[in-house]
């Protein structure tokens, strides 16, 4: 199997890229959309007002894959496997504070949230003698 050949970081980052992309294809996706459409230029999302102070906590939320793609490559084992778990955990409650609006939201989440639930499994059981993987402490 390919993932077994793998270095366990690189499987961590491909992962993290993997979520990212169905986030940002998800977002683009709704463009499609009139009623998306009409909510932008209106200011108000679902009933939300959108704020520039929403904007920037948006930034840092979804800076969690964006950093995890980068830190799973360069950290040290024993970093990388707390980051991760943490990172996931949070990235599971974003995208489960926001409900989804179409069928199109309920399958691209279900994808992330697999993924996210093969980034906590791989990084839980990264051992310290995983040849394949980077050992270092």
């Amino acid at each position: 199997m390919v993932m077994d050949t793998l270095k366990t970081n690189f499987k961590l980052s491909a992962f993290w890229l993997f979520i990212l992309l169905n986030i940002i294809f998800r977002d683009i996706h709704q463009y499609a959309l009139k009623s998306h459409l009409e909510m932008l230029l209106t200011g108000v999302y679902n009933g939300t007002l959108v704020t520039d102070e929403l904007m920037l906590l948006g930034g840092f939320l979804v800076e969690i894959p964006i950093a995890m793609f980068l830190f799973s490559l360069l950290l040290k084992r024993k970093l990388n496997r707390v980051l991760n778990i943490i990172a996931a955990v949070l990235t599971v409650g974003v995208l489960s504070a926001e409900m989804p609006s179409d069928m199109d939201d309920i399958f691209f989440k279900i994808i992330e949230f697999i993924a996210i639930g093969v980034i906590i499994w791989t990084a839980w059981n990264w051992k310290v003698d995983d040849r394949l993987s980077n050992t270092y402490e």
